[in-house]
């Protein structure tokens, strides 16, 4: 006669021969689904990231809030690994990129050296072995000025993340207008730098100040000369490091990646239990813009 098991209380299977406790194996798969998704997420982590912008350093183009994809793997260097001399590389400077290495224009996330546990980022003036220098506002490279043209200013929301002034950068209130469908915006005066290399952005232009004239200086090997797009409130290469500035050009190998776009952005009115201001808080018209093809 045919003995059926009880599915119910039968807690053993036999696989070869041998009896394998279902909760035994039960186990061994979520671990094994366990290692897996952690191997995949470690291996994301090492090539993309995201990255929440914090200050005004880099607008117009970024705002506070906004939410960035930040490639790790644009600027690896193959010096010293196994597939030095295999793979065809991009030869810059002193060293060997896989993939191309900085170019002027790209924003990047670094390390500052005297600040090496927090995240900056600027947008690449100068590459090893450039000259560059800055008079009245007008910047050049190699001795060259790049190109400037007035744009129509950038009416920029005011909200939490973008208040447009606050006690310690007064001089913005006087930037702030209302604009025809009520709302209250931040005329942003807007000059557009373009590159030798042709790379164009905006540059926020608010008048003269201490940062519009420094140089000449040049960049030496192995290092990036890093400006903010804010030129008149970036503490960046230009600014000393007693001022909280970059103090100079910032080692290629404090830069942790490539700015590829933007995800989102966030007025800053999001409150964690409340999943409705989620939605509420999110702001139009740049998510998804790409940081590559200005």
């Amino acid at each position: 006669m045919t003995t059926i098991p009880d599915t119910e209380t039968d807690t053993e299977q036999r696989v070869g021969g041998e009896p394998k406790s279902r909760t035994g194996g039960l186990a061994w798969e979520l671990l094994q689904t366990i290692v897996l998704t952690l191997a995949i997420f470690l291996g994301v982590r090492s090539v993309v990231q995201n990255f929440r912008v914090e200050g005004a350093s880099m607008e117009p183009t970024l705002q506070t809030g906004q939410y960035l994809l930040i490639s790790k793997a644009s600027y690896f260097h193959v010096e010293g690994t196994p597939i030095d001399g295999v793979l065809p590389v991009t030869h810059q400077g002193s060293t060997d990129y896989l993939f191309g290495g900085p170019q002027r224009g790209d924003v990047v996330v670094f390390r500052a050296p005297t600040q090496p546990d927090k995240d900056f980022i600027k947008r690449v003036i100068g590459l090893p072995g450039d000259t560059v220098r800055m008079v009245e506002g007008q910047l050049f490279i190699n001795g060259q000025a790049v190109k400037r043209q007035p744009q129509a200013a950038d009416m920029v929301p005011i909200d939490v993340n973008s208040p447009c002034g606050s006690d310690t950068d007064p001089a913005l209130y006087d930037f702030r207008v209302r604009g025809a469908d009520g709302q209250m915006y931040c005329r942003v005066p807007v000059v557009r730098e373009t590159l030798p290399n042709g790379r164009s952005y905006d540059t926020v232009e608010l008048g003269r100040s201490s940062e519009d004239n420094f140089g000449p200086v040049t960049v030496p090997a192995g290092h990036l000369w890093l400006m903010g797009d804010n030129r008149d409130d970036s503490a960046d290469s230009r600014v000393p490091e007693w001022q909280g500035g970059l103090g100079g050009a910032v080692p290629w190998e404090n830069i942790g990646g490539r700015a590829e776009f933007i995800t989102f952005s966030l007025d800053g009115t999001t409150e964690f239990w409340n999943p409705i201001s989620w939605f509420e808080s999110l702001r139009s018209g740049r998510a998804g813009r790409s940081l590559r093809k200005e």
